[in-house]
């Protein structure tokens, strides 16, 4: 059985275009969303990968970024489908039909170029934390209790009037922040005695 899939970004755009192209391409159940590619609430599409019967039916698209929220996703649905010997098909994009030889072909040439990129940009962003290592910055969160705050806990603590959130207000970090602190110093104390 063939079913069909479609998704437009925004309530103004219009599905009649990928709906007449599903129906006459015969795609006996459709289902769609309304919503951009990079939202993963998805329902109609999980529904859809709910309702494909594993070595039976075809999953058609009118185009393949209609199915994924990026070439990894899509490659990932097209992955899971193919573990279940589910079919799939683009209905714009000739060759990007997995029931065929050449299409079979097509998907492993993109499954490569998208393990090619994520292997670049892993590449890339070692390259880049190390350039900014040696420049002495280190990428993260900054840290909550610089070395100032941390004097002006230390005295604040022995200092019976103050609670801790009192201090915690004065220096700007949540309550909770400093209890965890506070624990940390305590345990440090502990250990070098």
């Amino acid at each position: 059985m063939l079913v069909g899939y479609m998704r437009v970004s925004t309530e103004e755009q219009n599905l009649d275009l990928q709906e007449d192209a599903l129906k006459q391409a015969g795609c006996e159940r459709i289902y769609k969303d309304i919503a951009s590619g990079a939202k993963t609430d998805r329902t109609g599409l999980n529904q859809c990968l709910a309702f494909l019967r594993d070595g039976h039916d075809v999953l058609v698209v009118w185009k393949s970024d209609r199915l994924g929220r990026s070439l990894k996703h899509m490659i990932e649905v097209i992955e899971q489908l193919k573990s279940r010997k589910i079919g799939f098909k683009s209905l714009t994009e000739g060759l990007m039909d997995t029931t065929t030889s050449d299409g079979e072909l097509i998907f492993g040439l993109f499954a490569l170029l998208a393990q090619h990129e994520r292997s670049r940009l892993r590449e890339r962003t070692k390259a880049g934390l190390a350039a900014a290592r040696a420049r002495g910055r280190c990428g993260g969160r900054p840290k909550t209790f610089t070395d100032d705050k941390k004097r002006l806990v230390m005295t604040l603590l022995k200092d019976p009037s103050y609670t801790i959130k009192d201090i915690a207000r004065q220096i700007g970090v949540s309550a909770s922040s400093l209890y965890q602190f506070h624990t940390h110093l305590k345990n440090e104390n502990s250990n070098t005695l």
